[in-house]
């Protein structure tokens, strides 16, 4: 399923690579990207998210822009950003991505000890990686089913309908 099959009025949670290829004008995934904001926008859809996924928004923006402005590779990325902290005062547009996530009027969602506790238990259960197991803890703590992410991990979960952008 693919987000504009999504129907209209429901609650969907928004993973971080739904973002990212949109703040990273992604050729393919970008424009899908950009029409499911805009029904969230338009109010077709009550977008919800994270605070753990804007920070993952947010360090992944800073890499790629540093890349872009410095001319850095990918690899070894946290180190250099790290011991250069005149450059990471230079990034801005990781910010900028944040403030834009506001203005579409997605709704972000706290992350607790306790989430993070029950995120143990759903790695385990579902072999998720840390970061994608407290998207389905929060998930479940909100009562949201909907799911609009590129990553297939996902579809181990029961009870998550998630839609890609193509």
């Amino acid at each position: 399923m693919t987000f504009e099959d999504i129907p209209a009025g429901s609650a969907v949670f928004v993973d971080s690579n739904t973002f990212l290829y949109y703040f990273g004008n992604d050729p393919v995934f970008g424009p899908p990207c950009a029409q499911l904001f805009l029904r969230i926008e338009n109010r077709d859809l009550l977008g919800f998210t994270s605070s753990h996924v804007l920070a993952e928004i947010s360090h992944r923006m800073m890499t790629i822009e540093a890349r872009i402005l410095f001319g850095w590779p990918f690899s070894g990325m946290a180190h250099r950003l790290k011991t250069h902290p005149s450059e990471v005062q230079r990034l801005a547009r990781y910010r900028q991505s944040l403030d834009e996530i506001s203005l579409i009027g997605i709704q972000i969602l706290a992350v607790t000890g306790r989430l993070v506790s029950l995120a143990a238990d759903s790695s385990r259960q579902y072999g998720l990686l840390a970061n994608d197991a407290l998207v389905i803890s929060v998930m479940k703590d909100h009562g949201l089913s909907q799911l609009a992410s590129n990553d297939a991990d996902f579809d181990r979960v029961p009870g998550i309908n998630r839609f890609a952008p193509a």
